[in-house]
C-alpha cells in the first residue's frame, strides 16, 4: 500500500463505527466511510470537537449538519506548492481526495524527468487536483469532466494555485464522446489520467457504467498516446473492482502498442499518531520503461 504521510494540512484524527474525524487545515469534519467497520475509538475525547458532520439519510444520500456557525463556505488547503479550495458538497465530499497526493507526486516526477514538452489528458478530472499537479510541473493540460460545476471549481483551484497563466484547456463533455473526437482530430498525449466513477451520467445524460465502459474507453485512449508516451494511470474507488482487473485492461490495450511497466497498488491514509491505516481505493498504471 502507498501511504501519504506528508500532507500536513490534512490529517485523520480518529476513525470508528463507519465515521472518520478529519482535520482540513484546522477545520474538523466528521464523514462516513464504509471501510471503517471497527467500533473502537483511538481518541474518544476529541469527537465532540467537530465543525460539521455529514449524516446519511435512511432514504439515501444525506446532508451536512454544521456545528460551528463560523465555518466558512469554502477554505484553502495546501499540499507542498499546490493549493485547493475545499467546500462541503452533497454526498459527503469536499472536492479533494488527499490520498491522491501520491499520484500527484508521480505525475510531476514523470513530467520533470521527461525534459521535453509534455501533453497531459485528464479524464473524469473532477476539481482538477491532478491537472494542477501536471501544470505545476510544466505540462500542457486538457481537463475533461461532464459536470460544469466541477470544471468551474477546477478553474478556481488553478487560480488559487497561481497557475492561471499556464496552458490548460477546460472541457465540459462526455468523456467517451470527447476521446472519439480527439482520435478523429489526430491529437496525441504523453500522459493520460483517469479517475472514473462506478456509475454516472455525461453532459447530455449519457450513462456511464464502469464494468461495461472502462475497457472500451482505455482501448480508445490508447489511440491517443504519442509514439513515446510516459504514463497511463487509472484510479478506482469501485468496490469489487480489483487491481488485477485494471492491470489486465492495461496489458490488453496500452501495453500491446507500447511495451512498458505495469503496476498497481492500494492507496491509504494513516491515522495520526497510530499504526492504523484507512484504505482509500486502488490504482493501476502503465509507465515507460
Amino acid at each position: 500500500m502507498k501511504l501519504v504521510t506528508d500532507f500536513s494540512e490534512y490529517q485523520i484524527l480518529d476513525m470508528a463505527s463507519g465515521m472518520k474525524l478529519e482535520s482540513w487545515n484546522g477545520r474538523k469534519l466528521l464523514r462516513p466511510d464504509p471501510q471503517i467497520i471497527w467500533t473502537v475509538k483511538s481518541n474518544p475525547l476529541i469527537w465532540n470537537e467537530v465543525d460539521a458532520v455529514y449524516n446519511r439519510s435512511s432514504k439515501g444520500g444525506g446532508s451536512w449538519d454544521i456545528k460551528n456557525k463560523h465555518l466558512p463556505d469554502s477554505w484553502l488547503v495546501h499540499y507542498q506548492d499546490l493549493t485547493f479550495k475545499i467546500k462541503l458538497m452533497g454526498f459527503k465530499h469536499t472536492g479533494l481526495f488527499p490520498e491522491q497526493a501520491y499520484n500527484w507526486n508521480l505525475i510531476r516526477e514523470k513530467i520533470k524527468q521527461a525534459n521535453r514538452p509534455v501533453k497531459v489528458l485528464n479524464l473524469f478530472a473532477y476539481t482538477g487536483a491532478a491537472s494542477i499537479a501536471a501544470l505545476s510541473a510544466g505540462a500542457e493540460v486538457v481537463h475533461v469532466d461532464s459536470s460544469r460545476g466541477m470544471v468551474d471549481w477546477a478553474k478556481e483551484n488553478v487560480k488559487v494555485s497561481n497557475l492561471a497563466d499556464k496552458p490548460i484547456r477546460f472541457i465540459v463533455d462526455d468523456v467517451i464522446k470527447f476521446v472519439k473526437r480527439e482520435i478523429r482530430r489526430g491529437n496525441k498525449y504523453d500522459i493520460i489520467l483517469m479517475d472514473p466513477p462506478s456509475f454516472g451520467r455525461g453532459a447530455n445524460g449519457e450513462i456511464w457504467d464502469i464494468e461495461k465502459e472502462l475497457f472500451p474507453l482505455v482501448e480508445l485512449c490508447s489511440q491517443l498516446l504519442t509514439e513515446d508516451p510516459l504514463l497511463f494511470l487509472i484510479n478506482s474507488y469501485t468496490t469489487g473492482l480489483s487491481m488485477t482487473v485494471l492491470e489486465n485492461i492495461l496489458n490488453l490495450t496500452v501495453n500491446k502498442q507500447h511495451p512498458g511497466i505495469i503496476s498497481s497498488d492500494e492507496l491509504g491514509l494513516p491515522l495520526l499518531n497510530s499504526s492504523l491505516i484507512l484504505p482509500c481505493g486502488i490504482y493501476a498504471r502503465w509507465e515507460k520503461k
